[in-house]
């Protein structure tokens, strides 16, 4: 090694040696958990996309996410340790009973942190041999899910609560290109915060699979300590193309997580 080159390592070691923090990794703002299912089917599109926007994001803002495949992991020690969790693409089923548990107190009690969840959480019936779960029913505004467009449609978003810090920067309407909208027994609107509704009459090509005028499709359950927020898009990839999607995204995570 040449002297200068030495001189300059020594003034660097000795400078670090007095400031200790220098090299260390910085101390992530917050701690996310993602649960999407393994292989994921026709949503598996989706998710990889969501997985990359969130990589990216996590980078610009000092968070980490990790992900989980299914609720085995879950439990009140394993909630402790996150300040968000996304379920970007699981059903209200197929949880163990210690995870229903862990999870129940986690959103009911709020001392751990916030939830957004996606589509799939609003799969609400009896599916695959499994009975619904009552209390996530509830926790979604007492909804049971009928049906969809299996087709998909286009459609038209209006937001309703435009003074939520989830919909801040989001205009008053805002177009998705590719949904399945699905139909619930009846509206949620009587047990929670409306944040937007689907415009019925703007689906293209249109559907029979219709609620009838008041159709809710981003709210929070505001009855519950933890910061909540249920957004029904997530099935298509291009939604990360959609600026309005990925602007409520980032903000639902920011409010959700209290950061």
């Amino acid at each position: 090694m040449k002297k200068a080159s030495f001189c300059i390592f020594c003034l660097v070691l000795v400078f670090m040696l007095f400031h200790p923090v220098l090299g260390q990794p910085k101390k992530p703002a917050f701690r996310v958990v993602a649960m999407a299912e393994k292989g994921g089917g026709v949503h598996a599109p989706f998710v990889a996309a969501a997985k990359e926007w969130l990589q990216q994001l996590a980078t610009e803002n000092n968070f980490t996410i990790d992900y989980i495949e299914n609720t085995e992991p879950i439990n009140d020690k394993f909630l402790a340790k996150y300040q968000l969790f996304i379920q970007l693409n699981y059903p209200p089923y197929r949880w163990t009973d210690v995870a229903k548990a862990a999870f129940i107190k986690y959103i009911e009690q709020g001392k751990g942190g916030g939830w957004i969840g996606f589509h799939h959480a609003t799969l609400l019936g009896e599916f695959d041999g499994y009975p619904m779960w009552p209390w996530f029913s509830d926790f979604m505004g007492g909804i049971r899910y009928v049906n969809y467009i299996p087709n998909f449609a286009k459609a038209t978003v209006h937001v309703e609560a435009q003074s939520h810090p989830a919909m801040k920067g989001l205009p008053t309407t805002f177009e998705v290109e590719k949904e399945e909208w699905y139909r619930y027994n009846k509206s949620p609107r009587p047990n929670v915060k409306v944040l937007a509704t689907v415009d019925e009459a703007s689906y293209s090509p249109d559907s029979e699979v219709k609620m009838g005028g008041d159709h809710p499709v981003i709210w929070s359950n505001e009855r519950m300590k933890a910061r909540n927020i249920y957004i029904f898009m997530g099935h298509h990839p291009d939604l990360f193309k959609n600026a309005s999607f990925k602007t409520l995204f980032r903000n639902s995570i920011f409010w959700a997580a209290n950061h």
